[in-house]
């Protein structure tokens, strides 16, 4: 089994991991940041009053979408990552830098090297994502779309692949500049584990994993949070003009919540997120690195 399947592989059973964990969490943080100001009091009304009047099933609606597409987002994301650090791992070697296998890399490669698995993941993580906050938002009582597949039909069948990528340009954004520091925080702290332990990646505790993911986790969501609200708000908007478009563009979309919301709106549906990243991140990095440990055995 060729490296990069073996990436890609564990980073599936990371995907999954994080979908199963932080889902519950991801729907109230997506209702509080796309209903109108004063709707909820805070995260625990939002969750109650979803668990009231739609059940408790309604925590995972919309999972088959983030099942399906975020296993294939972080199969991806680590893929690029491990692609890229060999990239750099091998140029290193050729200039006598990062250690006898050049895998020691600098803040600035770890860095660039998160952005490309951020944009690479956006290709995909872009229309999972408005597939997911679509069935998220939706009314209970009346659902436009039957399911994920019932709503890629209706949504490309009207306004084709546009439709499907809406809000991609702050998607990107967004993955870009998280992924770059997410991977960053984590690697620099494994790197720092390692070197003080003197161990190899394979002998670092599972524990740390978690904790490392928990943190590099909190690192993205404090750059890329008022980002991430913003690509809510464009992927909930209506089409066109005629079902009730609110926005422009992505930078019109800005000024409008700017200017009618003021700041508070940018950080709308943080609690939820905060108390998620620890466990959905943790999850992730443990069942990524679970994985390769048996991959790379084989």
């Amino acid at each position: 089994m060729s490296k990069t399947v073996k990436d890609l592989t564990a980073g599936t059973a990371g995907g999954i991991a994080q979908v199963l964990v932080g889902q519950p969490f991801d729907i109230v943080k997506v209702r509080m940041q796309t209903s109108p100001a004063g709707t909820y009091k805070g995260m625990l009304h939002c969750a109650g009053g979803i668990l009231k009047n739609e059940g408790p099933l309604a925590f995972y609606k919309g999972t088959l979408t983030p099942l399906l597409g975020i296993g294939v987002c972080v199969s991806i994301q680590f893929g690029a990552l491990e692609y890229s650090k060999r990239f750099f791992a091998a140029q290193n070697v050729r200039h006598g830098r990062g250690g006898p296998d050049g895998m020691t890399l600098g803040g600035g490669e770890l860095f660039t090297a998160g952005v490309f698995a951020g944009l690479a993941n956006g290709v995909v993580s872009g229309p999972v994502e408005h597939i997911r906050i679509r069935l998220q938002t939706q009314s209970a009582t009346n659902p436009v779309y039957a399911g994920p597949f019932d709503a890629i039909k209706k949504i490309y069948g009207q306004y084709g692949i546009a439709g499907i990528y809406k809000g991609q340009v702050v998607t990107l954004w967004r993955e870009a500049v998280g992924y770059g520091i997410y991977f960053w925080a984590y690697e620099k702290l494994m790197q720092r584990e390692m070197a003080k332990k003197g161990i190899r990646r394979n002998q670092v505790n599972p524990a740390n994993a978690v904790l490392f993911g928990a943190a590099a986790g909190y690192a993205l969501w404090a750059v890329i949070y008022p980002i991430d609200m913003i690509k809510s708000r464009m992927q909930t908007d209506g089409f066109s003009a005629a079902d009730g478009r609110k926005y422009k563009s992505t930078l019109d979309c800005v000024r409008t919540v700017w200017r009618t919301e003021g700041l508070p709106a940018f950080t709308r549906g943080l609690g939820p997120t905060l108390i998620r990243s620890p466990f959905a991140n943790g999850a992730t990095f443990l069942g990524f690195e679970l994985a390769s440990r048996v991959l790379n055995q084989l």
